[in-house]
C-alpha cells in the first residue's frame, strides 16, 4: 500500500498554445432516464415524453470558455399551469416523481460574458391516465317525474389524461358500438377531439337495466394501463336529495357548540355527503365531521357564515342545502351630535333643534334594541323628545334622539344603551353630554410642529391639538402631492387611514419612503356632525447619501496610473455635501462636492499604494461610503473543459490527466511568475503542492497545459491552481478530476476525443452536424440528426461525393488504451466496444471495425463488418474484445459505387467487461485473445 500511495506524486510538464481559446457558449440538451416509446417523429431534442411519477433528467451540455454558467428555467405547459419563475443553476435538471403540472417547455441558458447567451429548450410532455368518472343524466324536461321510466338517459364518461383518451363502453360483458343496438347511440361532443364519451339510451327499456363499464385507454403509451369504472343502472337509480335538520338561520351565542345535521332522503347509488363554507373558506379547525353531521365546539364570531351540505352520487346534479350561522355580538359603539340640521349651525343654541345619533354593529341585526336615558332615568318619546330608528338597510344599527326647541332644562347626560333582545352579549352604553359647554371642535397644530424634520430610524410624533366638547376621534391620512391632484397614499402601517383618540400619530423607525404630507381631521364619530376641521403636517425625512460603488475591487500592476470615482445617487438634504478620500487611515483629500461624483487619481502605483481606498460623501444626516480595494492579486485561472483529456494510460495502476487552463485578465496585473498546484485525493485531508514556473508573459486567451501522470486508479482528485505575481498569491481555482473506466465519445468537441485520421488512406472522416449542413448535402443518404435525434448534435461521417471513387477508404483511429493484464502470455481482460452507425443510401459501401494492438506484428484484425443499405435510422453494434496489449480501435469507411453512400458513426463507447444487453437485430461479436 505504501508503494501505491507514492504513485500519486505529481510529475508533468507545462506547455502553452498561442491561439486563444475564448469562445461564446454553445448549448445542447440531452435527456436520459425513463423516456416513453412514442412515435418515431417525436424522437428529437425538442420533445421528451415521460410518464407521471417517473424521474425526469435533462442534461445541458455546454461548451465555451470561460466555462459558462448554466441556468434552467421553465414556462407553463398548459392553461392550468402558472408560469414558474423558479430556476436552478446546474447542468443537470432532475425532477423525481414528476407530476402532470410539471410538464411544459424547459429552457437551458448558458452565458460566460462572451457574445450573446446560448439558449436551448425542450418540451416535456407528461403522460397520465386517471380512473374515469361516469355521470348519469336525463333530458332536462323529464327530470321532475320518475327518473327512469321510458326516458332518454345519458351516461357520460370522463377521464383526465394525456394524450387524449379512447373510451370503450360495455353493457355486462358485451361491447357497445355504434349501430350494435338500435336503442343505444354512442357519440362525442363537438369539443372532445373525436374521442367517444357519451352513451345515449333512447326510451329506456328493461334490458337497459344492467352494469355499464367505461374503459379509458391511451393505447398503453408509456406502459400506462387502461382504467375503467362500473355503474349499475336499475329502476331505482335516482339523483340525490337531502334535508337539513336545523333552523335557518341558526343563531347562537359565543362559546356554544353548534351541530349541523344533513340527512339523505333519496338517491341511488347512495350519495356521499360533504360540508363546505361559502367562498371556498376552510371549515373551522375545531370542527368534526361525521358523515352528514358537522360539529363546531366553542363557536366564535369568526365561525359565522354560510355552511353548505352537498350530496353527490354521479346521477343528475349534486344536491345542495345551505344554512347561515349567526353568532351573537355587539361591536363598535359610536355617537355624533348634529346641531340644528335645518340651519347649518355648528353650535348648540337654545330654541334650536339638536339631534343625537347612536350606532352599534349587531349580529343578528334584527335582535338589536336601544334604550335612551337622561341623567340615568329612562327617556320616552314626546313631542319635543322624538326617538327614531333608522332604516336597517340604509343605516344599520342606528338610533336617533331629536330634541326640538332646546331648553335650558334639556341640558344633561343622555345615555344610549344597546343590547340584544335574546341576550348572549354584554350591552353597550354610550354617554353624550349636552350643556352650555358643549361646543364644536377646533383643530390646530402646535407651534413649530407643522414642518417636522427627522432622520431615518428615528421615532416621530405628529400631533394635532383638538378642542371642543366632546372631543372627536382624529382621523389621520396621508396626502401624496401630484402635479394633477392630491391623491391619498397609504399610511406607514399599510392602512388607508388610522384613528387617534389623543390626536397623536407616532411613526417608529421612520424611513425615507414615509416622508410627505400627513392630514389630520376631525371625525363625526364621538363628536359633532359638522364639516371636518383639518390640518396638514409636512414630514421631511433626511437620509445619508446613497453612493456607488459600495465596494469594488481594483486590480492594478505596479507603476500603473488609474483613477477611482465615487458617484452620488441621492441624498436628503442634497446640498452642502462634502467628500473625503482616505487610504486606510491616511487622509488623501477633502472638498466640497460640486457635481454628482468625485474622483481620486493615482499617477503611478507603488507598493504603499495597495490597500482600501474609501470615499465618504456626507450631509447632516450621515455619510455614504464607496470602498475600493486596490490589489495586485492575479485573477483566478480559468480551467478549460471543452477538450476531454484521456484518463486511460498504458500503466496498470495509475492514470494521467491533462490539465488545461487560461489566465483571466493577465494584462491587468504584474506578470505571473509561477503557479502553485495543489492536489488532494478525495476523502483525504492532506494536500500535496508543487510549483509550476512560468518564464514568459502569458497572453490573454492562451491555453496552458500541464500533464499529471501519477494518479492512482480509480481515485478522484481535487486540484487547486493559484497564480503568483510579484504582489504574492492570486485567487485560487479548483476542479475535480474523476477516473472513469468507460471511454465515451459523442464527437461533440472539435478535438473529437483525441480520435485521429489515418493519413495513409484515401480521404478523411468528417465531423458534422445536421444544423450546419451545406448546400452539397445529398438528401437521399446520411442521417438528418445525430443518434439522439438532435440536429445540433455532432457525429462523424464519410462524404462519398466526388472526387471520391469506388473503394476509397477513410480510417479513424481511437486513442491508445491501456491493458490491465500483467502478462502477455495469458488472455487479457474483456472490453465491450459499442457504437451507433447509420448506413442509408443506395450506394452504401462497407463499415469495418478493426483492432490494432501495440507490439503485434500481425495486420489490424477485423472485429466487425457490415455492407449495404441498412435504412434511414441509427442502429447499435456491440463487440466483445480481449486484447493482449495496449490497443486502438480503427473505424474504416469504404466508399460504394455512387454518391449516395454516406456512412456515419456516433457515441463510441469502450468499457471494461463483457457486453450486456446486446441491441436487437445486431450481431454480438466476440473477439478472443489475439497474439
Amino acid at each position: 500500500m505504501e508503494v501505491v500511495g507514492l504513485l500519486w506524486i505529481i510529475s508533468g510538464f507545462l506547455r502553452g498554445h498561442g491561439q486563444g481559446v475564448y469562445a461564446p457558449p454553445a448549448v445542447r440538451i440531452v435527456h436520459s432516464g425513463q423516456a416513453c416509446n412514442v412515435e418515431e417523429e417525436r424522437y428529437s431534442e425538442r420533445v421528451f415524453t415521460i410518464r407521471e411519477g417517473a424521474t425526469l433528467e435533462l442534461q445541458c451540455l455546454v461548451t465555451g470558455h470561460p466555462r459558462p454558467q448554466v441556468r434552467w428555467t421553465k414556462t407553463a405547459g398548459g392553461a392550468s399551469d402558472r408560469p414558474s419563475e423558479s430556476s436552478m443553476y446546474n447542468g443537470t435538471l432532475k425532477i423525481v416523481n414528476i407530476n402532470r403540472h410539471q410538464g411544459g417547455r424547459y429552457y437551458c441558458k448558458a452565458e460566460n460574458g462572451l457574445g450573446a447567451p446560448a439558449i436551448r429548450s425542450i418540451r416535456v410532455d407528461v403522460y397520465y391516465l386517471d380512473v374515469p368518472v361516469v355521470t348519469v343524466h336525463q333530458s332536462v324536461g323529464e327530470s321532475k317525474e320518475q327518473f327512469y321510466f321510458e326516458r332518454t338517459v345519458f351516461l357520460r364518461c370522463v377521464a383526465n389524461a394525456n394524450p387524449p383518451v379512447l373510451y370503450t363502453w360495455r353493457r355486462g360483458r358485451a361491447v357497445l358500438s355504434q349501430g350494435s343496438d338500435a336503442g343505444v347511440e354512442i357519440y362525442e361532443p363537438f369539443f372532445t377531439q373525436g374521442e367517444t364519451k357519451i352513451l345515449k339510451l333512447k326510451n329506456l327499456r328493461p334490458q337497459d337495466y344492467d352494469v355499464y363499464s367505461c374503459t379509458a385507454s391511451i393505447r398503453n403509451v408509456c406502459d400506462i394501463r387502461d382504467t375503467h369504472t362500473d355503474f349499475r343502472l336499475s329502476n331505482r337509480t335516482a339523483p340525490p336529495s337531502i334535508k337539513l335538520l336545523l333552523d335557518d338561520p341558526l343563531v347562537v351565542n359565543p362559546g356554544e357548540t353548534i351541530t349541523l345535521v344533513c340527512v339523505v332522503q333519496g338517491g341511488d347509488p347512495p350519495p356521499t355527503l360533504r360540508w363546505c363554507r361559502s367562498g371556498g373558506a376552510e371549515l373551522p379547525e375545531r370542527s368534526v365531521v361525521n358523515a352528514g353531521t358537522l360539529t363546531v365546539p366553542v363557536v366564535t364570531v369568526e365561525d359565522g357564515g354560510v355552511y353548505t351540505c352537498e350530496a353527490s352520487n354521479n346521477v343528475g346534479n349534486a344536491a345542495k342545502k345551505s344554512t347561515s350561522i349567526l353568532v351573537r355580538g355587539l361591536r363598535k359603539g359610536r355617537f355624533w351630535i348634529t346641531p340644528d340640521p335645518y340651519h347649518n349651525d355648528d353650535n348648540i343654541q337654545i330654541g334650536r333643534e339638536v339631534k343625537i345619533s347612536c350606532q352599534v354593529e349587531a349580529t343578528p341585526s334584527e335582535e338589536l334594541q336601544f334604550v335612551w336615558m337622561k341623567n340615568g332615568r329612562p327617556l320616552r318619546s314626546s313631542e319635543r323628545m322624538v326617538v327614531t330608528h333608522s332604516d336597517s338597510e340604509a343605516s344599520p344599527g342606528t338610533t336617533n334622539l331629536d330634541i326640538i326647541d332646546l331648553k335650558f332644562t334639556d341640558f344633561g347626560t343622555y345615555t344610549c344603551v344597546a343590547s340584544l333582545r335574546n341576550g348572549g352579549s354584554p350591552e353597550i352604553s354610550i354617554d353624550v353630554n349636552i350643556s352650555s359647554t358643549t361646543v364644536p371642535p377646533e383643530l390646530t397644530v402646535p407651534r413649530g410642529r407643522s414642518h417636522i424634520i427627522a432622520q431615518e430610524g428615528d421615532t416621530v410624533d405628529l400631533q394635532c391639538l383638538v378642542s371642543g366638547k366632546p372631543k372627536p376621534i382624529i382621523l389621520w391620512s396621508r396626502v401624496e402631492e401630484s402635479t394633477v391632484a392630491a391623491a391619498t397614499a397609504l399610511m406607514p402601517d399599510g392602512s388607508a387611514q388610522s384613528e387617534s383618540d389623543d390626536g397623536m400619530l407616532r411613526i417608529r423607525n421612520v424611513s425615507r419612503e414615509m416622508g410627505g404630507a400627513y392630514r389630520c381631521q376631525t371625525s363625526q364619530y364621538n363628536g359633532f356632525n359638522v364639516k371636518p376641521r383639518e390640518a396638514i403636517i409636512q414630514l421631511v425625512v433626511q437620509f445619508p447619501p446613497v453612493v456607488e460603488p459600495v465596494h469594488l475591487e481594483v486590480r492594478q500592476a505596479l507603476g500603473r496610473a488609474f483613477s477611482l470615482t465615487c458617484r452620488l445617487l441621492r441624498a436628503h438634504p442634497a446640498r452642502l455635501l462634502r467628500y473625503e478620500w482616505k487610504l486606510g487611515s491616511r487622509l488623501l483629500t477633502v472638498g466640497q462636492l460640486e457635481q454628482d461624483d468625485t474622483s481620486y487619481y493615482v499617477r503611478a502605483l507603488n507598493r504603499e499604494g495597495y490597500g482600501a481606498y474609501t470615499c465618504d460623501i456626507t450631509n447632516q444626516a450621515g455619510a455614504g461610503r464607496c470602498t475600493f480595494m486596490v490589489t495586485g492579486k492575479a485573477f483566478p485561472a480559468e480551467f478549460f473543459y471543452d477538450t476531454p483529456t484521456p484518463l486511460w494510460q498504458n500503466r496498470p495502476l495509475v492514470y494521467g490527466f491533462t490539465l488545461q487552463w487560461t489566465q483571466s485578465h493577465p494584462e491587468d496585473v504584474d506578470p505571473i511568475l509561477a503557479y502553485r498546484l495543489g492536489i488532494r485525493q478525495v476523502g483525504q485531508s492532506r494536500w500535496w503542492e508543487q510549483e509550476i514556473p512560468i518564464d514568459r508573459s502569458i497572453q490573454k486567451g492562451e491555453l496552458l497545459t500541464y500533464n499529471l501522470t501519477e494518479l492512482v486508479k480509480p481515485e478522484s482528485y481535487l486540484l487547486r491552481l493559484t497564480p503568483i505575481t510579484r504582489y504574492g498569491e492570486g485567487d485560487a481555482s479548483e476542479r475535480l478530476v474523476q477516473y472513469d473506466e468507460e471511454f465515451n465519445c459523442g464527437f461533440e468537441d472539435e478535438e473529437v476525443c483525441l480520435f485521429s485520421q489515418d493519413k495513409m488512406e484515401d480521404f478523411d472522416w468528417t465531423r458534422h452536424s445536421a444544423a450546419t449542413r451545406d448546400t452539397k448535402y445529398t438528401p437521399n443518404t446520411g442521417p438528418s440528426a445525430d443518434r439522439r435525434g438532435s440536429k445540433q448534435g455532432f457525429y462523424m461521417y464519410i462524404e462519398t461525393s466526388r472526387p471520391r471513387q469506388d473503394g476509397d477508404k477513410a480510417r479513424l483511429l481511437s486513442p491508445t488504451f491501456n491493458m490491465n493484464s500483467k502478462s502477455s502470455s495469458s488472455p487479457g481482460p474483456a472490453y465491450c466496444l459499442s457504437f451507433f452507425y447509420h448506413m442509408y443510401g443506395k450506394h452504401i459501401g462497407s463499415l469495418n471495425v478493426l483492432l490494432r494492438q501495440k507490439g503485434t506484428t500481425a495486420n489490424d484484425a477485423s472485429i466487425w463488418s457490415l455492407s449495404g443499405n441498412q435504412g434511414d435510422r441509427w442502429r447499435q453494434a456491440k463487440v466483445n474484445i480481449h486484447p493482449a496489449a495496449a490497443f486502438q480501435i480503427v473505424m474504416e469507411g469504404v466508399r460504394g459505387g455512387g454518391i449516395e453512400g454516406d456512412i456515419a458513426i456516433d457515441d463510441v463507447t469502450i468499457e471494461v467487461g463483457e457486453c450486456k444487453d446486446p441491441p436487437p437485430n445486431s450481431d454480438l461479436l466476440v473477439i478472443g485473445w489475439l497474439r
